[in-house]
């Protein structure tokens, strides 16, 4: 199956990417630009920004998948706020959602839920296998930081209450859901106790 895109949407995608990685950036070098800064643009751009960037996409193709219209939209006041209080050392990040229309059971919604957060697990189990190859320099950054960050991706998401996908997995399967939020505890739990390199 083709996945579609309107360049609405592409323009939507980029530009949360490109202000996400920006706001992470900002926290990474303590709000000072210089060369640190641009390195960790490009550290969140590979790590959360296609964390963030293939969450939606799952979203999307299970979405489409099942006939529906399925296409992301970039809140530009989220944006907005995620780099001003990037400023004090925190990322609030809530770049925008795939806007779903179309006949959607509680499976359905299900499955569409579960895969935003199924991608950050898979991405995080990549970047943790890089990691053990190579844990020194800023490669070996990039891999620890895109396991640290698609961990908690993956956890956050799968908290069950507000929009949040957990809710409508927990509502679809109770089992998939307690096994899901069991990987990404655990995954989070373990990088407190791998050596990652992330400054």
């Amino acid at each position: 199956m083709q996945i579609k895109f309107s360049k609405i949407e592409i323009r939507d995608l980029a530009k949360a990417w490109i202000v996400i990685s920006i706001a992470f950036a900002i926290v990474l070098s303590g709000g000072i630009f210089g060369v640190d800064f641009l390195l960790n643009v490009i550290l969140a751009a590979i790590t959360v920004g296609t964390g963030f960037l293939f969450h939606e996409l799952g979203h999307k193709f299970v979405a489409q998948k099942y006939g529906c219209f399925a296409e992301f939209r970039a809140d530009n006041y989220m944006l907005f706020l995620a780099i001003i209080i990037s400023f004090l050392g925190v990322v609030f990040a809530a770049p925008g959602a795939v806007m779903i229309s179309g006949r959607v059971s509680k499976e359905r919604n299900g499955k569409i839920s579960i895969a935003g957060p199924a991608v950050n697990l898979v991405f995080a189990l990549m970047f943790l296998a890089l990691f053990f190859f190579i844990q020194e320099g800023f490669i070996g950054r990039i891999f620890a930081f895109g396991y640290l960050i698609n961990s908690w991706l993956a956890l956050f998401n799968l908290l069950p209450f507000w929009i949040l996908d957990g809710k409508k997995v927990l509502r679809w399967n109770k089992l998939v859901y307690f096994i899901s939020l069991g990987m990404a505890i655990s995954f989070v739990v373990l990088s407190w106790i791998l050596p990652l390199n992330l400054f």
